[in-house]
């Protein structure tokens, strides 16, 4: 009888240890988002003037304690505007908080 606890319970690690981390993932989701305090609107880049080129830009930031962003990560969306996009985003102040966050946002061109 050991034996076969031993073993159910060695096949049950992994699930369990998904469940927990799923259920903080579903915790952290809940969380509010953090105000936006300053907002520099991205430059429209000169080429994409020219081509009449519109679309979107995703970005992940990584906003320190004090409301500043320390780190932004280009995700997708079209790269003529993204480089203009992650300027900006990088001036950005939020609400200061107990922690650093981050988030996904999408920048509209």
């Amino acid at each position: 009888m050991h034996n076969f606890l031993a073993a159910t319970m060695a096949r049950l690690k992994p699930a369990i240890l998904c469940l927990i981390l799923l259920t903080g993932s579903l915790v952290a989701a809940d969380k509010p988002e953090r105000k936006l305090v300053r907002q520099d609107e991205p430059e429209y880049p000169e080429i994409a003037k020219r081509n009449n080129l519109h679309g979107e830009v995703k970005l992940r930031i990584w906003i320190k304690p004090d409301g500043m962003v320390r780190r932004v990560e280009y995700i997708g969306g079209h790269p003529v505007l993204a480089e203009s996009a992650l300027r900006s985003v990088k001036t950005w102040m939020y609400e200061p908080a107990d922690r650093e966050s981050t988030d996904v946002i999408t920048i509209r061109f």
